[in-house]
């Protein structure tokens, strides 16, 4: 199970994006209030990289082969992957249909990167249906908000 070394509790965060799909502004609101979810929980502090400081954490939209070695296959299955700490890579599938108000066709893109943050700390999947660590989300769906499930989880990886 990796996780971060337990004297790395501040990660910065940057947007190296290839893809423009939302304004970066907005994509920012959305990726700080999610950081701020994961650090009520545990002792994380997060903080966006600056003057093109190196990031641990990088969080961007690509499609397809990419260069990381897990490409994307386009609109439905995978909407995004992170990588385990360390490796600090969160990707967004750019072909899937994003929005911050989701219709039934639509991926949330907040319920998405609250899952996501969820593996860049450290985190599996969860049996929990109702967990943000579950590993699927549909269409239409939002779930924004840790459960009991996600905390004892993050709280038990850093004990």
């Amino acid at each position: 199970m990796p996780k971060w070394p337990s004297d790395k509790t501040h990660l910065t965060y940057s947007f190296p994006s290839a893809v423009p799909v939302i304004d970066l502004e907005e994509l920012r609101s959305i990726i700080s209030r999610v950081f701020q979810k994961w650090a009520d929980v545990s002792q994380f502090t997060f903080e966006e990289a600056t003057g093109g400081a190196r990031a641990d954490l990088q969080i961007g939209f690509y499609r397809s082969d990419h260069g990381d070695g897990s490409p994307f296959d386009g609109p439905g299955n995978v909407l995004a992957h992170a990588f385990q700490p360390k490796i600090g890579l969160f990707h967004y599938d750019a072909d899937e249909s994003w929005s911050t108000n989701p219709n039934s066709n639509q991926v949330d893109l907040e319920s998405v990167a609250v899952h996501e943050i969820g593996h860049l700390l450290g985190l599996g999947h969860s049996m929990d249906r109702n967990a943000i660590m579950f590993s699927e989300i549909p269409a239409g769906t939002v779930k924004r908000e840790l459960n009991q499930d996600d905390i004892n989880g993050i709280r038990a990886l850093y004990s």
